[in-house]
């Protein structure tokens, strides 16, 4: 016998602001204390300030956006693996299936930031290094990754606030920028992926609202802090 399971309604992703609703959302961010970030988090953040600067650029944003699909491709094999593990426990499976959606929804945003940042990229003529673009973000990201399913496996709730602590990082690195290139203002959106994500006045905007985005996939994971729904271990 054959049981289909509906698969679960991908989740709407992070919502669009309005370029009011923007400037309060940066305005907040900066008014508010990044968290206080764990070891393994420092462990992460102080090479990538080391190779690119503290300051940031969309050749660092790129970077990162690399290391931020991470967490959700791990999380999401996981959940393949239990989803096996639980199949004869149709309500935890169907849960289980249900956070895979959404692993799989946040890590499609995070691909389209990465995807706006090559194209500012290749926009302004920037370079980009063979080691520094193609094989120090791979070395970190497998080490991101492997950290990401390990914590996982043993205390989920790790997993989700080290990922907590990384888009904290990034939304208040997205926002800061803006702060601090006022000429961006003035730089048009050039609407590349206007369909998928939106058009906005100018890359500031645009900015502001990958900045936001990271905000929302913190408050997710802070939230799956307190109920990660799921174990594998329990």
């Amino acid at each position: 016998m054959t049981i289909t399971i509906d698969r679960p309604e991908a989740p709407a992703g992070p919502p669009k602001l309005d370029r009011d609703a923007l400037r309060r959302a940066q305005a907040e961010t900066l008014d508010t204390p990044r968290m206080a970030y764990s070891l393994l988090a420092k462990m992460m953040f102080k090479p990538v300030d080391l190779m690119y600067g503290k300051q940031g650029s969309f050749t660092k944003f790129a970077m990162l956006e690399v290391i931020a699909r991470v967490p959700y491709q791990a999380w999401e094999r996981m959940g393949y693996w239990a989803v096996h593990r639980y199949a004869g426990r149709s309500v935890l499976a169907k849960r289980v299936f249900e956070r895979i959606v959404e692993a799989r929804a946040d890590q499609d945003n995070e691909q389209w930031h990465l995807l706006i940042m090559q194209d500012l990229i290749q926009r302004n003529g920037m370079k980009q290094n063979w080691l520094l673009h193609k094989v120090a973000p791979w070395f970190i990201s497998f080490f991101y990754y492997h950290v990401s399913w390990v914590l996982f496996l043993v205390r989920p709730e790790a997993s989700y606030r080290l990922n907590a602590e990384f888009e904290d990082h990034a939304e208040h690195e997205y926002m800061t920028f803006v702060a601090d290139n006022p000429d961006l203002e003035f730089m048009p959106d050039p609407g590349t992926y206007a369909d998928e994500y939106g058009r906005y006045r100018s890359v500031a905007d645009l900015m502001r609202q990958i900045g936001h985005d990271e905000r929302v996939h913190k408050l997710a994971s802070l939230e799956n802090v307190k109920d990660p729904h799921w174990a594998p271990t329990r």
